[in-house]
C-alpha cells in the first residue's frame, strides 16, 4: 500500500459517518391536476395535501460544523504524517536556485521590516559577492541586525568576522561571546569554534574537558573537523579517557566525508593496526584516495609502498609519478629516492611525462600515429572554398535575388504617327 492510500485510509477513518452519508434527494416537482367538470361547476373544495415539516434552520449549521472539524481532523492527520504547512520562502528559493539579484529583491522588503532571517540572507549575499560586488562591511553591518533578532547563523558569521578582522575590527574576545551565543542555541560550527578557543585557552576557560564535551556535541552533528578532532582527543586521552578503538572511528568517519587529514590519519592506523585490525591493503586505498585529491604526504607515502609492493601492486614507474608530484608541493624523501634508485632511465621519463599531464594522461606515439589525418566530416560536406578571382560574378541569394545589374531592356521606339513627306523645294534652273 502506497503512503497516498494509507493517508487516504486515516482520513476517512477520522470523518464522521454522517459526513459519508449521501443527502436525500430532493422531492421532484408535482404538476398541478388537471380541473374536472365538477371543480368546474361545484363548490371549490380544499386539496388534502400531506403536511411537510418546516425546515429547520439549524441544520445547515450543524453541517458546515461538522465539514469544519473533519477538515481540521484532516489537516492534523497530514500534519502528523508530513509535518506541518510552511508558507514558501521565495527569497530563499531563488537564492537556492542561482538567482541572486531577485532574492536580493525579494529579501530586502522583508528585511527592513525587521525579518531576521531576510536580513542574514542579504548578508550572505554581500559576503559572498553573490551578483553583487563583494562587500564585508556591509555584509557584517546586516549579520550585526540578525543577530540582534535572534537569527543563529547570523551570529556565528559575525563572530567568524570579529575572529578574523573582515569588515569590522579584530576583536577575538568579542567573537568568543558570539561562538558562545550561538553553541548555546545548538548550532555546531559555533560549538567546534569555542571548543578550540577553550583548547587555546586565551579568549575562554582553558579547559580541555569543556573543549572535548563540545567537540563530542559537534561531532554527534556530522561535523567532519569535529569528528576527526575529536578522534585525536580519545586516541591521546586529551580531556577524555583514552580509546583508540572509538578515536579510529570517528576519524573514519570524518575519512568518509573526504576530509583530507582525516584520511591519511585513518591509512596510518589502518597500516600500523591501532585502534582497528591491521589492514595494509585498505591502508593503501586510503592514500591513494588522499594522493588523488593532491595530498603531498598522501602522494609520498604511497610512492613508498608502491615502491616496494606493499599493499598494492610492485610499479617503480607510478611511484616515480608520484613522488614527482610530492616534490613538487615541496616534499622531498631521501628514504623515496633510495627505493627508486634502480629505476630505468626510460622509465623515470615516462614517470616524469605523466606526473607533468596528470590527472590527465599524456598521449602516446602510438596514438599520435593512428590519429586520422583527416578528421571525420558528420553530414553534407561544405563546399570547398574560392578564390576570389575565379569567383562567379553572379550569386544567387536566399531570397532569390541576384547581385548581378539588371540586363538592358531595349528602348521601345516613340511612338509616332507617318507623316507625309513633302517634296524638296527646288529652285528653277536659270538660263545661261
Amino acid at each position: 500500500m502506497s503512503w497516498r492510500a494509507r493517508l487516504l485510509a486515516l482520513t476517512l477513518i477520522a470523518l464522521p459517518v454522517s459526513a459519508l452519508a449521501q443527502s436525500p434527494a430532493e422531492p421532484a416537482p408535482t404538476q398541478p391536476a388537471a380541473e374536472t367538470p365538477q371543480d368546474a361547476q361545484g363548490p371549490e373544495t380544499p386539496a388534502i395535501t400531506p403536511e411537510t415539516p418546516a425546515p429547520d434552520a439549524a441544520a445547515p449549521a450543524a453541517s458546515a460544523s461538522t465539514d469544519a472539524d473533519s477538515s481540521h481532523q484532516a489537516e492534523d492527520i497530514s500534519n502528523a504524517i508530513f509535518g506541518a504547512q510552511v508558507p514558501p520562502d521565495y527569497a530563499f528559493g531563488a537564492f537556492q536556485r542561482g538567482y541572486f539579484l531577485t532574492a536580493l529583491e525579494l529579501a530586502l522588503p522583508r528585511a527592513e521590516k525587521g525579518d531576521a532571517a531576510a536580513q542574514t540572507l542579504i548578508a550572505e549575499i554581500y559576503s559572498k559577492g553573490l551578483g553583487v560586488a563583494q562587500n564585508a562591511e556591509r555584509a557584517a553591518g546586516w549579520y550585526q541586525l540578525a543577530a540582534k533578532n535572534g537569527d543563529t547563523l547570523a551570529t556565528f558569521e559575525l563572530g567568524s568576522l570579529y575572529q578574523d578582522g573582515v569588515g569590522v575590527p579584530q576583536d577575538r574576545k568579542r567573537a568568543a561571546e558570539l561562538f558562545r551565543e550561538a553553541a548555546d542555541k545548538g548550532y555546531a560550527p559555533a560549538k567546534y569554534n569555542l571548543a578550540l578557543l577553550h583548547v587555546e585557552g586565551i579568549y575562554a576557560d582553558p579547559s580541555l574537558a569543556t573543549a572535548a564535551t563540545l567537540m563530542k556535541e559537534a561531532a554527534g552533528a556530522e561535523l567532519p573537523e569535529a569528528q576527526y578532532d575529536y578522534g585525536s582527543m580519545l586516541i591521546e586521552g586529551a580531556g577524555v579517557a583514552p580509546d583508540a578503538a572509538e578515536g579510529a572511528r570517528y576519524i573514519g568517519l570524518a575519512a568518509e566525508q573526504n576530509l583530507t587529514a582525516a584520511q591519511i590519519d585513518y591509512a596510518t592506523l589502518l597500516y600500523l593496526g591501532q585502534g582497528l585490525p591491521k589492514n595494509i591493503e585498505a591502508a593503501a586505498s586510503w592514500y591513494q584516495r588522499a594522493a588523488e585529491g593532491g595530498n603531498p604526504v598522501a602522494q609520498n607515502r604511497l610512492a613508498k609502498l608502491m615502491a616496494v609492493g606493499e599493499g598494492t601492486a610492485l610499479d617503480l614507474e607510478t611511484a616515480a609519478m608520484w613522488r614527482a608530484l610530492a616534490r613538487r608541493q615541496g616534499l622531498s624523501d631521501p628514504t623515496l629516492d633510495r627505493l627508486l634508485v634502480s629505476i630505468p632511465s626510460s622509465a623515470l621519463a615516462r614517470a616524469e611525462e605523466r606526473a607533468r599531464f596528470w590527472p590527465s594522461v599524456p598521449l602516446s606515439m602510438d596514438a599520435v600515429a593512428s590519429a586520422p589525418a583527416t578528421p571525420k566530416v558528420y553530414g553534407p560536406p561544405l563546399p570547398a572554398p574560392t578564390d576570389m578571382q575565379n569567383a562567379p560574378s553572379r550569386v544567387v541569394l536566399p531570397s532569390g535575388v541576384t547581385n548581378a545589374a539588371p540586363a538592358a531592356t531595349p528602348a521601345e521606339p516613340a511612338a509616332t504617327e507617318a507623316q507625309p513627306t513633302e517634296p524638296a523645294a527646288t529652285e528653277p534652273a536659270q538660263d545661261p
